[in-house]
């Protein structure tokens, strides 16, 4: 962990996470999209949209988008609030959507490591549920762990996550 100290904190008050599936969000589509290599800092430019790029990112991909249905959303959730309480960490808040999840988790661990066992748990669920073969990509690389140092930060945050993903979906 960094030696950032904020309001007496030596380690975030918690870190929402955000993670992707598979082959739902390309480059070069018309949402845009960051990269490792600068184009991720906070009011920085997006890559814009690119016809050519996003129909050669999509003839690329070596397996189909994943999206997650009901039955597969609860089990990524599931498999998500057993790993948080196995491991001690706190769940503040959870929304698992189509193509994107977002959790508020308090842990002490890095962020880094907290965003893998949301990832690896997740995936070794919808596995072992026969929802997901063997050799099928599950997430996007990467994903986001933003680390929130104050408490408004992590009530906007669970606020987010509950309540500003759009309308429930449906369970069939």
């Amino acid at each position: 962990m960094s030696d950032i100290v904020w309001d007496g904190n030596d380690r975030p008050l918690a870190y929402f996470i955000t993670f992707r599936t598979h082959g739902t969000w390309l480059h070069g589509d018309q949402r845009g999209a960051v990269d490792r290599h600068g184009r991720n800092i906070y009011g920085s430019e997006r890559i814009g949209l690119d016809p050519v790029f996003s129909v050669t990112m999509d003839r690329n991909m070596s397996t189909k988008p994943v999206i997650l249905d009901a039955r597969r959303r609860s089990i990524v959730d599931s498999a998500i609030r057993e790993m948080c309480s196995f491991r001690g960490y706190n769940l503040r808040a959870i929304n698992v959507r189509t193509n994107h999840g977002h959790a508020v988790i308090s842990a002490d661990a890095e962020a880094k490591a907290v965003l893998g066992a949301v990832k690896a748990n997740a995936t070794r669920a919808l596995r072992e549920a026969g929802l997901l073969g063997s050799d099928e990509k599950v997430w996007s690389r990467g994903g986001s762990t933003r680390f929130l140092w104050k408490q408004h930060q992590v009530d906007a945050a669970i606020d987010y996550t509950l309540n500003g993903q759009g309308a429930e979906l449906p369970k069939f």
